[in-house]
């Protein structure tokens, strides 16, 4: 979507295949992707490493989509403390590390936006969902979002998050085809349908464009109504 819109895009991911499987369909739909890397982003020196890559590719960074998050979904009696520690550090580390490392360069460029994924279970639990360290980390993704608007005002940096329902990718389909928790899902829809990738690409694109430049410090819901039902 970003490179649709003419951005020069350069993406990431813990898994290679992954990574590129991204930039093929990028590519199918006309819109190359300027680079692909693969990177952990929970650890310090392959974010710093990525960051120096894209300065290299790119030479300079505008806009940072921080679209990567893992958790480990149990019941409280079945998570273990260090899948507790792991989840936080697959929902904050991630976006601490790259704000971190891009936040020099944004200040010396003048400015930047940032955009944060909290989600839906930021604001409200789910019945039938074991989420109790995934909704601990967004809560937290939202939180950092506000800090880092308020931090990054004085430098023309804009911080702002999209809060996502649920959102039919590889990493939810196990919980889409669960049919107690999809009725459970669509029930409390107001537009009765699961998201799609392009939904929150288009909530992200505004976020980092020139339309939103009195933006910051926002969640905007993309979620079909349900945190407002």
């Amino acid at each position: 979507m970003f490179a649709r819109h003419g951005a020069v895009v350069i993406g990431c991911d813990v898994d290679p295949a992954a990574a590129s499987a991204t930039a093929r369909q990028a590519e199918g739909g006309g819109h190359p992707l300027a680079g692909i890397h693969a990177c952990d982003l929970t650890r310090e020196p392959e974010v710093v490493g990525l960051i120096d890559y894209v300065q290299s590719a790119a030479g300079g960074v505008d806009i940072l989509v921080n679209a990567a998050a893992f958790a480990i979904m149990r019941w409280i009696e079945d998570l273990t403390f260090e899948q507790w520690q792991s989840t936080l550090s697959g929902e904050l580390d991630i976006v601490f590390l790259a704000c971190k490392a891009v936040w020099p360069i944004m200040k010396a460029r003048g400015g930047g936006s940032i955009i944060n994924f909290s989600s839906a279970n930021a604001h409200m639990a789910l019945n039938g969902s074991p989420a109790l360290a995934h909704c601990a980390g967004k809560g937290g993704v939202l939180a950092m979002t506000h800090q880092l608007a308020m931090e990054g005002a004085p430098h023309g940096i804009r911080v702002n998050a999209i809060a996502p329902g649920l959102v039919v990718t590889a990493a939810t389909e196990a919980n889409v085809t669960m049919p107690e928790l999809a009725d459970e899902v669509r029930k409390r829809h107001m537009i009765a349908r699961f998201g799609e990738p392009a939904d929150i690409a288009w909530a992200a694109v505004f976020l980092a464009s020139d339309e939103a430049s009195w933006v910051t410090a926002a969640e905007i819901p993309v979620d079909g109504g349900v945190t407002r039902w």
